[in-house]
């Protein structure tokens, strides 16, 4: 049995070497946020119909004894994207990220809602559903917090999620408001529903969005954007019980482009 100084010194290196991966992953990930004109986070269309998610994907279970959304990659039309279905269910799917707003400020994905929820409303929990979301989530600083919002926050990472964000931006294809609206969730005011899309103009289309999260952030919250440090997608409808099908294609971070009179 190794002496009590010897099991400490192993210890303490094996924290060091935990601590060493850990900031060697966060090393690449933000030297890949800075890396070209263009951060992919969900590549789907570079994977086989039916395998596995795209590395850096994970689920994100509510909580509760709801069930949860089903998502897999299928082929539609020729590409590959990511398939959500919803029946009276609720889950996500999160990847971390590390980058900059100022380096990318530009959010771009493509989906496709086959209907939208009768019963949603933003302003209500019992209406707090979507066909589909998309989140940005923020490093914010947790000092910035009060008191009672720490505490909320601690208790929601223990009880869902270590990653839930103290700070969120989270863009929704909504039923009836127009578009570029912006409010608090109903169930936190750390997360801001922006509305991408609404209503049924655009049902069974694929839809291309690119929002300026920077800008979004300062209307949503009035100051600066902190960094970006991951994003997340779902698809649910424990709420009104309804059922909802979406179809999300390739998620993207953009740098903005600048374009100097004269030059092509």
């Amino acid at each position: 049995m190794p002496s009590p100084n010897r099991q400490d010194r192993k210890h303490r290196l094996s924290q060091g070497a935990r601590g060493l991966a850990a900031g060697f992953a966060w090393l690449c990930l933000t030297v890949l946020a800075h890396a070209g004109d263009e951060l992919p986070i969900g590549p789907f269309s570079a994977a086989t119909p039916g395998s596995p998610l795209p590395p850096g994907w994970h689920a994100v279970d509510f909580g509760g004894d709801r069930q949860r959304t089903s998502y897999r990659l299928v082929s539609a039309e020729g590409n590959t994207v990511l398939r959500a279905d919803a029946h009276a269910a609720a889950s996500g799917l999160a990847h971390e990220v590390a980058a900059s707003v100022a380096a990318y400020p530009l959010l771009q994905w493509r989906w496709k809602a086959a209907n939208v929820l009768r019963k949603s409303d933003p302003a209500t929990k019992e209406g707090d559903d979507y066909a589909a979301r998309v989140y940005v989530m923020f490093d914010y600083p947790l000092e910035k917090l009060s008191l009672v919002e720490r505490l909320r926050l601690r208790l929601a990472r223990a009880l869902y999620d270590p990653g839930v964000p103290a700070a969120a931006l989270c863009y929704v294809w909504d039923t009836r408001l127009p578009v570029g609206t912006i409010l608090a969730s109903p169930y936190t005011s750390r997360v801001r529903i922006v509305v991408a899309e609404s209503g049924v103009a655009h049902v069974n289309t694929w839809v291309t969005v690119q929002r300026d999260i920077g800008e979004d952030f300062r209307r949503a919250f009035g100051e600066e954007p902190p960094a970006i440090s991951g994003v997340a997608l779902a698809t649910d409808t424990d709420n009104t019980r309804e059922d909802a099908t979406a179809w999300y294609g390739d998620i993207v971070l953009k740098k903005r482009i600048v374009t100097v009179p004269g030059q092509p």
